[in-house]
């Protein structure tokens, strides 16, 4: 059986979710905090599973809750409910430790299996806040790959060589697809080596994983 704490400022959505929970059979006990540092109190006397966290907090936010509550018990699910879709926040909802990302408007069952799924070791975003995620985590990697190729001061054709590297293609396949020579290739090969500055391929894509470049 799992203990769940309800954190909302609103007395009444907090009676509305326990009442929804009441007759799962998958709940032991429902706790409730009307705070944030009620919330982490709670998780500190207590074996919480599962956290369902809203965002809009007075004083300690729910992000800032969270990133506490994490520090306490790595274990513990936390699942975000909340009215709030700004980019930023569900971005720093997932860093913090969220499990699932749900709307406040989302029916009571729903939600119900949603607990079950995220203690099963799921991840749970609604469609819009999937999208959303997707659009963030895919800018940030451009950005860092952005970075790695202005550091290592890589040319173009460099960076595509490189990506051909990483995926484990040989001189032959890389001078087929760009429609090149072997020799050019192995100019190219070469001097990505000396940018990165390390010895072999191998090398190579290893730190090209290191850096996020892949």
């Amino acid at each position: 059986m799992n203990k769940v704490l309800i954190v909302e400022d609103h007395a009444l959505i907090r009676f509305g979710l326990k009442t929804a929970f009441e007759n799962n059979k998958y709940i032991d006990e429902i706790y409730e905090a009307a705070s944030g540092e009620e919330a982490i109190e709670t998780v500190k006397n207590n074996k919480i599973d599962v956290v369902i966290m809203d965002l809009g907090l007075p004083l300690m936010n729910g992000i800032e809750t969270s990133k506490e509550i994490k520090k306490l018990n790595k274990n513990v699910k936390i699942i975000v409910l909340t009215s709030h879709n700004n980019e930023i926040e569900v971005i720093e909802s997932i860093k913090a430790g969220a499990s699932a990302y749900c709307s406040k408007d989302i029916a009571p069952e729903r939600l119900s299996d949603i607990i079950i799924s995220v203690l099963d070791g799921a991840l749970w975003f609604d469609a819009k806040v999937a999208n959303l995620i997707i659009k963030t985590l895919t800018a940030e990697k451009k950005q860092e790959n952005t970075e790695f190729v202005q550091q290592y001061n890589l040319t173009e054709r460099e960076v595509e060589v490189l990506k051909y590297i990483c995926d484990g293609l040989n001189n032959g396949e890389i001078s087929k697809i760009l429609d090149v020579s072997i020799n050019t290739v192995k100019v190219h090969v070469s001097s990505i080596i000396q940018k990165l500055e390390v010895e072999d391929r191998t090398q190579v894509v290893v730190k090209a994983f290191k850096n996020s470049f892949v």
